[in-house]
Parts: structure tokens; C-alpha cells; sequence
């Protein structure tokens, strides 16, 4: 039965052994919930109009609401109601347009199994450093003049806008991160009325303006792969110093198998199989854990690498991470002797040359050896390409093509002979 809730009322309530629920005869569909422990919680219940929904929202607890201020809140919900809006709908809003760049970013890059750890660290890179005066703002609060005002800054001036000749490669990239987090969080985020949070990606606005970059090339050129084998053969036997024979292993490593940086330089003894002529990358960039053949100029390389107590890379460093991680210093060096700037990358586009040109390695054999997906849905759905052991003849190719342009450049007597099988 329904009774005027006033102080005195409230006050005198008895908590039963379940929930209990007390309302007012004044405003239908105001109450005070009263849970075994005595606490007691305004409420207020009623159909939102139009929709035939039923809505029970809490107010809050006796004590941060008197009695009249509760039954105040529940007339304006009530009223909200009648009008076709639900409460709840208009809270979540409210929630909803606080949302930081920052909790987004959060949230997007914690979801399980969704993105490498490399993709991770760049996206919160981007937010806490290209989007520093950002990160703390409602999403609702980025404009397209925002947008298109910082993405030209890097364009021409760099992130930290002293860079000449700007960082076109960098603002694609960053503003690519944005879209992807304000999609996202247009996505999990709905206003009121069940539309998206953000109706309009303020990205979008660049679509005009994006620099179309050309695509990267750079290479150890044909002429120079010799060279540049010869060149790391040579320092290797001369290397003294812990992580210099390290650097050095990585980089001939990488020549050898096409792998990307961060697959090849995190390479763990415990996914080496050298009796077997394999190794294992159990979570590469594609997301298809697969076994890799070892030419016997990479078996032979592995062989010879000391190992470190209490260290279980493969290419060991003094550094936190435990193992090489870029090295620079080398790449540096080896660049002077390729004639042009080389990075890690430009290593795996030498091995994709010398299969593809030298080597007359089929293209989807070339790509599967270097850890590429392949595109072609035959090969990637009816394909086994967990375990590529079967392409050993491949590597070897490639390693025997290595120290054949070495040995001309080092001035043997080469004899070329017919290619193994």
C-alpha cells in the first residue's frame, strides 16, 4: 500500500530479509528501496511514452537526497517519460560525451587478441605524443578545423613543428590512428536517440587533403648485395664486442630470411630447431604462427651464435629489452657500403629482389618465405602455410645467390655452377 514518504516514514522503515520496495502515495511511481542491511535507495519507475518500455532508475541513497529533493529528481524523469525519453538513454549520453581520446585509446588497444604489441605501442604513441593536447578532451570536442589545422602542422612542419621539409609519412599515419579510434569509439558510444556518438568523423575532412606518398623502394641494389655480404662477412670476423657480433648476426640474418626487424630480432632459442632445419614464429605480424626453413648459410650463422646465460634471445643485448632491437649504428655502415640509405626493411625488399629476379622463386613461394600473406585464396585457404619446411630448396637458393656475389666481389675464383634443386 502506498504511503506519503516523508523523513519520519523513511525513518521508521524496518529492512526485511529481500529487497523491499516503499512508495509514495504523492508522485506514482516514486519509492525508497530498502535492502536487508537497512540501506535505502529513492527510486522511480514508469513506461517511457511511445515506446512502452518500462524504466526503473535510482536516484540515489537516503542521506544524499532528503526525502523532497528525491521526490523532485523523480517528478523531472517522470516528466522525461511522458515526453518519450528514457532516462537511462539520457544518462548514457551524458556518460557517454565525456569519453577522453585517452579512455578510447585505452579501451581500443586492450581488446584481447585484437592487436600486436608493436600496434599497441604506436597507437599510444600517437595519442600521448601527436595528439598530446588532445588526449584529455571529450571525442565530441575534436573539429574538423582541428583536425585539418594540426594534420598541416605535420605535414610541413613535423610533430614537433622544426622539422624541414615536414613529416608527410608521420601525419598520414597519425590521422589514420585518429580515424580508426573516433570510429571506434562511434562504435561503443550512442547518444540519446540510439544514433552514433559521432555522426561524422571529423577525419573525414582530410580525405582531400592526404599527400598521396610514393611508395618505398629503397633496396641493396643488384650490384651491391655482393658488397654488402661481403662487407658483414668481414665484420663479423672481426667482432669483438658482444652486441656489435649481435647487430651483425641480425643483419645477416635478416638477409637470409626476409624476416621483419621485430620478428627476427626477438627470435628466442627455444624456437630454433637446428637438427630439424627450422624455426618457429609463433605470433608473427600476419597472425599465422608458422614454421620457417633454414638455408645452411642461416643454420651455420645460428651455430655459431654464443649463448648467454640467463638470456634467451637468440641476438642477446646488454639493453632492457634483452635483445637487438634496432641497429642503426650497422645499418649506418652497411648503408655506405650499399651506395644508398638501408633500413631493416629495405633488407627484406633485397631478399623479395633476389628470390622474384635471381632465384626464379614463384611469387607466392617468395611471399609465404618472407612472412607475406599471399592474396590469393587458394594458396591461404587450401594451402598449408604453418609449416614451410618443404621450401628449403627456396632459402638455400637465396643463400647460395649471397655468397656467390660475395666471393666475386671478394675476388675468387667463381665458378657458377648449376643451381641445387
Amino acid at each position: 500500500m502506498a504511503i506519503k514518504l516523508t523523513k519520519t516514514v523513511v525513518d521508521r522503515i524496518k529492512p526485511g530479509p529481500k529487497d523491499e520496495f516503499h512508495w509514495d502515495a504523492e508522485v506514482k511511481g516514486f519509492g525508497a528501496r530498502v535492502t536487508p542491511k537497512g540501506k535505502v535507495t529513492f527510486v522511480v519507475q514508469g513506461r517511457v511514452e511511445g515506446s512502452g518500455k518500462e524504466a526503473r532508475i535510482t536516484i540515489g541513497p537516503y542521506g544524499v537526497f532528503t526525502v523532497d529533493q528525491a521526490r523532485d529528481v523523480a517528478k523531472e524523469h517522470l516528466r522525461s517519460m511522458r515526453m518519450g525519453n528514457d532516462p537511462r538513454d539520457v544518462k548514457k549520453q551524458s556518460e557517454a560525451m565525456k569519453v577522453t581520446l585517452a579512455s578510447v585509446m585505452e579501451a581500443y588497444v586492450s581488446r584481447p587478441g585484437k592487436l600486436k604489441e608493436t600496434s599497441q605501442w604506436a597507437i599510444r604513441r600517437h595519442v600521448t605524443t601527436t595528439f598530446a593536447a588532445w588526449k584529455d578532451k571529450p571525442v565530441v570536442n575534436i573539429t574538423e578545423d582541428m583536425c585539418r589545422t594540426r594534420y598541416r602542422e605535420i605535414l610541413t612542419k613535423g610533430l614537433r613543428g622544426n622539422r624541414e621539409g615536414g613529416s608527410p609519412g608521420q601525419a598520414n599515419q597519425a590521422f589514420s590512428v585518429l580515424g580508426a579510434l573516433l570510429n571506434y569509439a562511434a562504435r561503443q558510444h550512442k547518444r540519446a536517440d540510439g544514433s552514433p556518438l559521432i555522426l561524422r568523423n571529423p577525419v573525414a575532412v582530410l580525405r582531400d587533403d592526404k599527400v598521396k606518398l610514393k611508395p618505398r623502394t629503397a633496396r641493396i641494389l643488384d650490384a651491391k648485395v655482393g658488397a654488402a655480404w661481403n662487407a658483414l662477412t668481414e665484420w663479423r670476423a672481426n667482432a669483438h664486442n658482444r652486441d656489435t657480433m649481435s647487430s651483425i648476426d641480425l643483419v645477416r640474418f635478416l638477409m637470409l630470411t626476409g624476416l621483419r626487424i621485430g620478428e627476427a630480432s626477438s627470435l628466442k632459442w627455444s624456437q630454433v630447431k637446428l637438427e630439424e632445419g627450422y624455426f618457429h614464429l609463433p605470433n608473427p605480424k600476419n597472425g599465422n604462427p608458422v614454421s620457417m626453413p633454414l638455408s645452411t648459410q642461416a643454420a651455420d650463422l645460428l651455430r655459431a651464435r654464443p649463448r648467454v646465460e640467463d638470456n634467451e634471445y637468440v641476438f642477446p643485448s646488454w639493453g632492457k629489452l634483452g635483445h637487438i632491437k634496432d641497429p642503426r649504428d650497422l645499418m649506418k655502415k652497411l648503408s655506405k657500403v650499399a651506395g644508398t640509405n638501408i633500413t631493416p626493411h629495405a633488407l627484406r625488399r633485397t631478399y623479395t629482389n633476389i628470390a622474384l629476379t635471381h632465384c626464379d622463386i614463384q611469387k607466392y613461394r617468395a611471399d609465404l618465405l618472407s612472412n607475406r600473406l599471399t592474396r590469393d585464396v587458394t594458396i591461404e585457404h587450401y594451402f598449408d602455410t604453418t609449416n614451410l619446411q618443404k621450401f628449403q630448396p627456396e632459402a638455400q637458393k637465396i643463400g647460395d645467390y649471397l655468397d656467390l656475389e660475395a666471393a666475386k666481389v671478394a675476388g675468387a675464383n667463381v665458378v657458377v655452377l648449376a643451381q641445387r634443386a
